[in-house]
């Protein structure tokens, strides 16, 4: 082992290191988990850095999700929940993008399913409950709902469907 007790400090040193002082928009060291927020276009580039880095060797994602801020601020976010099992280190990384209106594109998010298998099925679900789509994905498509169904449940401003191929949804 090279050095198991790095630090979030630490491993914000490395990444401005790696990447340039850009890499960080921002920082949360006061929350139980601490986050850094990182440019959502950069965020592939980031994992697989800091899975590869001998000094950190985050080899699991435990849990990838996503969140929307509501319509007012126009935000939704990736949330990456970053493990070292040989160092138990704990990280959260997490990146923001645009909400899209209707008839735009979802708003696009690198795919980590190339730095970590697990994340293929967290990647399905935020993109079919919340409608980010992930680019480079291999098979990214609904995973909980039909593919035919309207919108994304989990977006503050989601309007349900009256009725689903003539039977009526009830909430």
């Amino acid at each position: 082992m090279i050095n198991p007790k790095i630090t979030v400090q630490e491993i914000k040193e490395l990444l401005i290191q790696q990447f340039g002082e850009t890499i960080l928009l921002q920082e949360d060291s006061t929350s139980l988990q601490p986050s850094l927020t990182v440019p959502a276009e950069r965020i592939a580039e980031v994992c697989l850095f800091l899975r590869d880095c001998p000094q950190t060797y985050i080899d699991s994602l435990s849990c990838l999700t996503a969140m929307d801020n509501g319509p007012e601020n126009n935000k939704l976010e990736v949330i990456y929940n970053l493990y070292s099992i040989p160092y138990e280190i704990a990280l959260m990384l997490k990146v923001s993008v645009g909400r899209n209106k209707e008839g735009e594109p979802l708003p696009v998010v690198p795919t980590v399913s190339n730095v970590w298998r697990t994340a293929d099925w967290h990647e399905r679900e935020a993109f079919d409950l919340m409608g980010i789509n992930f680019e480079g994905h291999p098979d990214l498509r609904r995973i909980l709902l039909p593919n035919d169904w309207e919108g994304h449940p989990l977006r503050k401003d989601y309007q349900h469907q009256e009725y689903y191929h003539g039977i009526q949804v009830k909430y």
